[in-house]
């Protein structure tokens, strides 16, 4: 699969020039708009020269101007395909959108994370930190505030099948656990900006500590990614009524769950006996409803 114009940029935006983001925000605000632009048209509207537009687009990953409107315009393409499937005319939330029409466009951005993201995660990445997880001799997880959750989620799935893992919400058992990590460790740190303080800072001192580190993040060119052996590419865009905290959680845990599925064929068959009995050990505390 092929990651969308608008994800593309999006992605890359935070590492480009000032004058090329100038660039990278005009085309996420209007993508349409942009298809039908000549270059010297885009540069006026971003008040920046041809040069900087050239440079942008090969920034970004093309070979051109022109090969990025030919991308811009089979990605509004596909996205007006899926808009169809949801039963909507666009994927912006309004105020005075009723109940239906909320329910089908947060699906249509939560379907849209979940393949935009499939597409960015660099499948021999994942398999790389899937290896180092098998081998490791333990596993530290951070993430913060929304990425807390899917730092959990993975903590929560590897201690059913047995690896030891650790996750912990206190930045100073954080980097204690950090800095006692050898080269058998593995530590992964979410954040969806790149930006967040406690897992850049986490993630540094395992890497100086000598795991193998990993960062899944939405940003490749984030200051956590400068800190991550692997880098897990995540794709969630925002909208006004569902902001990067929102947005990223979906596909964060989508990334769990590629990660854990490999870890576990890797594992397997000595897995699937730990996934039945950590299953088979909490039945007891189920409602035994029906059983009369």
């Amino acid at each position: 699969m092929n990651v969308d114009a608008v994800a593309r940029i999006g992605q890359a935006l935070p590492g480009l020039r000032p004058s090329e983001q100038r660039v990278g925000r005009l085309i996420l605000a209007e993508p349409a708009a942009v298809v039908d632009l000549p270059i010297t048209g885009l540069a006026e509207r971003c008040e920046v020269s041809v040069a900087t537009v050239v440079r942008f687009c090969q920034a970004v990953g093309y070979a051109g101007y022109g090969a990025l409107r030919l991308d811009l315009a089979s990605t509004r393409g596909r996205e007006e395909v899926s808009l169809g499937r949801f039963g909507v005319a666009d994927a912006e939330i309004a105020p005075d959108d009723d109940g239906r029409d909320v329910l089908a466009k947060i699906a249509y951005h939560e379907a849209r994370a979940i393949e935009s993201t499939a597409a960015s995660v660099d499948v021999p990445t994942l398999d790389a930190v899937a290896d180092a997880v098998v081998a490791a001799d333990r596993v530290e997880i951070y993430g913060a505030a929304s990425s807390s959750l899917a730092a959990i989620d993975l903590q929560q799935k590897l201690h059913r099948i047995g690896v030891i893992a650790f996750n912990t919400s206190d930045i100073h058992l954080a980097l204690t656990g950090a800095a006692l990590l050898t080269e058998r460790s593995v530590s992964i740190g979410f954040s969806h900006s790149g930006l967040t303080l406690e897992a850049v800072d986490s993630l540094r001192t395992a890497q100086r500590a000598g795991a193998t580190t990993v960062a899944v993040t939405n940003f490749p060119a984030s200051p956590i990614a400068q800190h991550a052996d692997h880098v897990l590419v995540t794709s969630a865009s925002e909208t006004r009524y569902r902001p990067g905290a929102m947005s990223s959680r979906i596909a964060q845990l989508a990334v769990v769950d590629f990660l854990f599925v490999r870890i576990v064929q890797r594992l397997d068959p000595d897995s699937l006996p730990s996934l039945q009995l950590t299953y088979d050990a909490v039945q007891t505390h189920r409602h035994p409803h029906g059983s009369e």
